[in-house]
């Protein structure tokens, strides 16, 4: 499986395609097989995602789980502390709440 992802150009959030936009939600990804570089370009070109990428994936119960370290920690937050990380399907994830 490969997804894309990239970062929300006006909040810099981590985002995930789903196909028909961009989710901050990891279990909304779905698979780009070999569409992903032409879906990439496509959107960085219309300026709703920085600098996306294409990245290996299993499919898992939880929805895609990332190959690599590092876009797992991208998809999930920080790894310091646990009350921040993002949660599935959590309303509030992107907001800030000063």
């Amino acid at each position: 499986m490969r997804v894309l992802t990239g970062n929300d150009l006006p909040t810099g959030d981590v985002v995930w395609w789903t196909g028909s936009g961009w989710s901050r939600h990891i279990e909304d990804a779905c698979d780009v097989a070999d569409q992903g570089e032409s879906i990439a370009h496509a959107e960085q070109g219309a300026r709703r995602v920085n600098v996306p990428y294409v990245i290996d994936a299993t499919l898992t119960a939880d929805g895609p789980r990332p190959a690599h370290i590092k876009d797992r920690i991208r998809a999930l937050g920080p790894t310091v502390r646990a009350d921040l990380t993002l949660k599935p399907a959590d309303p509030m994830a992107g907001s800030w709440v000063i």
